[in-house]
Order: structure tokens, then sequence, then C-alpha cells
């Protein structure tokens, strides 16, 4: 298959099958519950949700857990891990494939990315936030490594695979119609519920 930058192939191969293998222990998902209890507070009970970099749905996974009747589904680049999110979803509920070609034919309450951003070549960033906006019929759930500016960080000895920024800064100016409503913070050294130092900010089309 052929990918239209660098960081897709490197997440659709070796590496990506080996994410699989790090996050999926019941701690991880004890703490995913914690922190989208606080994250998606605001939104009420979002009746539907499409992720966007789902992996094996361990977030999903979660927001199942604290909103049973959601109807979800999810974009997934790894075919591993599509597979593997595929029989927790269901069929027709998983799009393997790029982002970036992902065809947006239906809206969700929630479009939610987690994680994700901090890994897209930076140039393609207007084409994932178009997206996600277009794919939200009300609210944006972005929780992404923050940075008031643009930087590049090595990541996992590699370099040009790890970006951070004011992901949700940028969309909120590009977009007139989107509102912040809520946002925090989650710590890697929370003695309870850690995650990877994310920030997480939810928004509204108003």
């Amino acid at each position: 298959m052929q990918y239209s930058t660098e960081q897709e192939a490197f997440w659709a191969g070796t590496f990506g099958d080996d994410y699989i293998q790090r996050n999926q222990s019941q701690e991880y998902l004890a703490a995913n519950l914690n922190f989208f209890s606080r994250a998606l507070k605001q939104a009420g009970k979002p009746y539907s949700i499409l992720e966007f970099g789902a992996n094996i749905g361990m977030n999903l996974r979660a927001i199942k857990l604290l909103f049973p009747s959601i109807e979800a589904s999810g974009i997934e680049l790894n075919q591993k891990a599509a597979a593997q999110l595929s029989e927790f979803l269901g069929a027709g509920k998983v799009f393997n494939g790029s982002i970036f070609e992902y065809p947006v034919t239906k809206t969700f309450e929630v479009a939610l990315i987690k994680g994700v951003l901090i890994h897209i070549n930076p140039e393609m960033l207007p084409s994932v936030y178009q997206k996600l906006y277009d794919s939200s019929s009300r609210y944006i759930l972005v929780c992404e490594y923050y940075n008031p500016s643009p930087v590049s960080i090595s990541y996992r000895g590699h370099s040009d695979r790890l970006f951070k920024r004011d992901f949700a800064g940028e969309m909120l100016d590009t977009f007139s119609d989107l509102h912040l409503v809520d946002y925090g913070f989650a710590y890697k050294r929370d003695t309870s519920f850690p995650q990877d130092d994310i920030t997480w900010f939810l928004m509204e089309k108003k």
C-alpha cells in the first residue's frame, strides 16, 4: 500500500503492531475511564462518536462503559489494530485506512482524536482538522500533547515522528463557529489514573 507521508508508513508497519501490545492493560482502561468521565462531562450523554486513530479501541472501550448505548465507530490505519477494533465494534463500524482518505459520509455527535495529531505530518494537519470538523455534528474532543508553538521531538529514537503544538487553538482559529466548552490536563505522575501528559479540549459547533 502507498502512503502519502512517512509517518503513515511508520504506524502502518511493525512499529504500529508493537504499539498494540504496549497499550491494552486494565490499568490503562481504568485511567481512560477517569479521563473521559472528565473530558466528556460537558457533552452530557452523547449518542454517537467517531474516533480518529482508534487503534484497538482502548479509548472507545472506556467510553462505551461510561455511555453503554453510544454508537461508536473508528478510523484505524494499522491493519492488525483495525482487525481487533472491528471485533469489538462490529461489522461496518471501522474504516481501515488513512485518515486522509476517510470519506465523510455521515456525522457523529462527537469526533474524537487522542494522541494522534502529534504523529501526523504538520503539512497535513489542515486536512485532518477539516475531517474532524466535517465528521462532527456537535462536539470535537482533541486530546494531545500541548505546546504554544510548533516543535518536533524525538520519539522512541525516531525523528520527525512526534510534533507538539496548539492543535485546538489552530482549529478554533480555522472554524469560526467552533467554541471552547471545557479543557483539562492529565498528568503522567498521577498516582491513581496516570495519562501521558495529555491536554484535552472539548469544542462545540455553535
